[in-house]
């Protein structure tokens, strides 16, 4: 039975059942401007090129507020197998990297490196039940869990994102893009001075203007009001502060639908690199599949309203249950230091598994 569960702090997306199933954004559009479909959900893979995860459910519900879940048993134990590439792999990746980038004589300037671990549970993991995990670990975060199955992919894609892609109502789009990244700590004195030196980083505020001005090249030709701040501005999960910039904007007529604006924004250099398609072609040559790990997650219904969240802090659940591939990734830029990259990764990660009381890896 297909499902789909997007639960945000404002409101909650339920949707099973599967009238049609499209691994082609441009097709799910069609139904939506057509009338065939009042509803797309779903998600897109980090490769726009790969087949997406869309459907038209059956049934659907939409309920004010923050989900609250009857209850939530425990998980089966869950514990790391492996990890892709180890360490002191990715340390050496980040570090080819970096001098890639400070090549003047190449135009890359920046791209996002990502790993993964292997997890296995003892028993079959509930997409739902893990969802309602991380909900009870990260209440502010967009909890979702989506069955991959229209795309080919016998898998569910769960996680717990702090980001939100872009929201269209009406005619108003609103985004919060993150881009800039330090890890938490429980001491409260050294968590403030990472805040201060996130928000004071050149590095930082350099990777986060990559992504600021691709949305503003992207979205200007469908806008005609666009609002950026100056500057960015801090945020924190459990685990790291990120930097962010809320941006708000108005189309114009006619409208790109919200599916259509989040294939006109993804993949960001939030997620991939810039200049993009040459970031995301090294990052194809140079890793392993993302799946949809950095892609995008949400809904659009028929007036082309709808939110579409960056599918990060999550993992991919196999069919059977057993299996679990969680990644997570970190921007390289010329000042990156790789060790530093590594640790970002190993705190991401603890977003996830945390959620399923499993330990992070140790560098």
């Amino acid at each position: 039975m297909y499902g789909f569960l997007l639960a945000q702090p404002a409101g909650v997306l339920r949707a099973s059942g599967l009238r049609a199933a499209y691994d082609d954004p441009a097709r799910a559009v069609a139904a939506l401007r057509s009338g065939a479909a009042e509803l797309i959900v779903g998600a897109l893979p980090f490769d726009p090129r790969r087949p997406a995860a869309l459907a038209q459910p059956d049934r659907a519900e939409h309920t004010a507020g923050p989900w609250r879940p009857a209850a939530v048993p425990d998980l089966p134990p869950v514990r790391v197998v492996s990890e892709l590439p180890s360490p002191a792999e990715h340390v050496a990746r980040v570090t080819k990297l970096v001098e890639q980038l400070d090549d003047p004589a190449r135009p890359l300037r920046k791209v996002v490196a990502a790993r993964s671990v292997l997890a296995e549970a003892q028993a079959p993991l509930d997409p739902e039940l893990t969802a309602a995990h991380l909900l009870v670990r990260h209440p502010k975060a967009n909890v979702f869990a989506v069955d991959l199955t229209p795309s080919g992919r016998a898998a569910a894609l769960v996680g717990a994102t702090p980001e939100v892609l872009v929201t269209r109502q009406g005619d108003t789009v609103t985004l919060r893009p993150l881009a800039g990244t330090l890890p938490r700590s429980t001491d409260p004195t050294v968590d403030a001075q990472q805040a201060r030196e996130l928000f004071a980083s050149s590095k930082n505020r350099t990777e986060h203007a990559y992504v600021i001005d691709w949305i503003r090249e992207r979205l200007a030709p469908v806008c005609r009001e666009l609002t950026i701040p100056d500057g960015p501005e801090l945020v924190s999960t459990n685990e790291v502060w990120h930097l962010a910039t809320p941006i708000t904007a108005t189309l114009r007529q006619p409208a790109p639908t919200a599916l259509e604006l989040a294939v006109l924004l993804h993949p960001t250099p939030a997620v991939c690199g810039t200049p993009t398609q040459l970031a995301l072609d090294t990052i194809i040559e140079s890793e392993p599949d993302r799946g949809f790990y950095g892609g995008a997650v949400g809904w659009c219904d028929a007036r082309g309203d709808g939110t579409w969240l960056v599918a990060i802090r999550c993992a991919e659940i196999s069919g059977d249950g057993r299996a679990v591939r969680a990644f997570a990734g970190g921007g390289i830029v010329a000042a990156s230091d790789p060790h530093a990259e590594l640790d970002e990764t190993t705190a991401k990660l603890r977003t996830f598994l945390g959620g399923l009381r499993c330990a992070a890896p140790e560098n």
